[in-house]
């Protein structure tokens, strides 16, 4: 909470993780999925409820997390059973969060040319498909925050490596006031907001902070964003959390990756505001040993006097 209300932690620099995918490494299980939750029934269906629960606080407290995001759970009601499950575990231990985004993203590429063609022969359609979206999410909300969750991670991605999928021009006219009335309506009933979006966010930057999330996921250095750059133009606007190199974390060697860590705690913990995590997630194919050496390196160099 303080790091997302841009204020310096006591201790060690907050971390957690959108996903964590290595918990067959870890701790031998795998969360229950949508199918073998959904075929359940009854006592059986709450059992795998509680299951995923103890999981994800088990890596949670395994890994010294300060935030849970929510993935399992299926439908809506799966989601606010597994939330009250988590917290029956460890009460207000942590904050919980789950997907909440309702804008535009980049599409797969199936649909790609479509979609993007719309915005030039159907303007007026494709934002009021926005505003629709918007209105959904913010009416659902109230039952998924239910007095269990704290807020909301927002996971469309804008951004390829290279730069928006949307032009600056075109993103202030098709995300930026939409995204801007989904954060301030979570905001409103008291929820936090982390936006993420992966890959070149430097063009549109000074949009993504205009919309007022608490925090900004995942200031992608696989994408050339520095993190001392973003904290120097905004780090009194927003909470940056990020930004490990996930890529350095499969296919880099120690040094490398001991380096990126090491960067990525020096130029974001200076005065607050700064959640360190991967540029992603925890990723199925990641050495899980590779999460664990920059885990140590967040309790050899991430804690504030």
């Amino acid at each position: 909470m303080d790091a997302l209300e841009l204020r310096q932690p006591k201790g060690l620099v907050p971390t957690f993780e959108l996903e964590f995918q290595l918990t067959q490494e870890a701790f031998g299980r795998s969360y229950h999925g949508g199918n073998v939750l959904d075929e359940a029934t009854g006592a059986k269906r709450d059992a795998l409820y509680h299951e995923n629960a103890d999981l994800h606080v088990q890596v949670a407290d395994t890994y010294d997390w300060n935030i849970i995001m929510i993935t399992t759970g299926g439908s809506e009601d799966g989601l606010r059973r597994t939330a009250h499950a988590i917290r029956d575990i460890v009460g207000d231990k942590y904050l919980l969060v789950a997907h909440g985004d309702a804008t535009w993203s980049i599409p797969n590429g199936d649909t790609m040319i479509e979609f993007a063609e719309s915005f030039f022969t159907r303007p007026d359609e494709m934002n009021d498909r926005a505003d629709a979206m918007v209105d959904g999410a913010l009416e659902g909300a109230p039952k998924k925050l239910d007095g269990a969750l704290d807020g909301f991670a927002l996971c469309a991605d804008y951004c390829f490596n290279d730069g928006p999928f949307f032009s600056p021009p075109m993103f202030r006219k098709h995300v930026t006031p939409y995204l801007t009335r989904l954060v301030a309506g979570y905001r409103e009933m008291g929820a936090y907001v982390i936006k993420h979006t992966d890959g070149d966010i430097m063009p549109i930057l000074d949009q993504l902070v205009e919309c007022n999330a608490h925090g900004l996921h995942s200031i992608d250095p696989q994408a050339g964003v520095d993190i001392a750059e973003v904290k120097r133009l905004y780090g009194d606007k927003v909470c940056l959390c990020g930004n490990v190199n996930c890529g350095l974390l499969q296919t880099g060697t120690d040094e490398e990756v001991i380096a990126d860590a090491t960067y990525s705690l020096k130029h974001g913990m200076p005065g607050g505001g700064f959640i360190f995590t991967t540029s992603n997630v925890a990723f199925k194919g990641m050495p899980l040993e590779r999460y664990e050496l920059i885990m140590d390196l967040r309790k050899k160099h991430g804690r504030y006097s």
